[in-house]
């Protein structure tokens, strides 16, 4: 007894009726996201975390990316220039401050971008 109703395989221009509840046929079955053999970088957390922030808006207290637009905004944030998921280093070396806008901004780009990995078939090489 099929587990959902037959449809077709969601990978454009194949007709083949999937039964078993995915949405691609054995064919087009897409891999799982991984990095490749790439170790995922540690996060810092807790009071060491709150220690760099207060340094970061120390040594910058504006808005990095408002700055290069001639804006003149506080940061909030502090960002990844390279985010972690793509291989940046959770260290003072890769971070700066932003303000929320911007910071919103940048991390849909980057959500985008993962999206697009994704559904590309794993991790590239940026």
């Amino acid at each position: 007894m099929p587990i959902a109703a037959p449809k077709p395989c969601s990978q454009p221009g194949c007709g083949v009726l999937v039964r078993d509840g995915s949405s691609r046929c054995e064919q087009h079955k897409q891999a799982a996201w991984s990095m490749r053999g790439r170790t995922p970088t540690k996060r810092v957390t807790g009071r060491r975390l709150q220690r760099m922030r207060q340094a970061l808006f120390q040594r910058e207290p504006m808005c990095r990316e408002c700055a290069k637009h001639g804006r003149i905004r506080l940061a909030t944030q502090r960002d990844h220039e390279i985010p972690l998921a793509e291989g940046g280093a959770d260290d003072e070396t890769n971070e700066q401050p932003l303000c929320d806008d911007c910071h919103s901004s940048k991390s849909q780009a980057e959500s985008q971008r993962g999206r697009g990995r994704a559904w590309g078939g794993g991790y590239r090489d940026l």
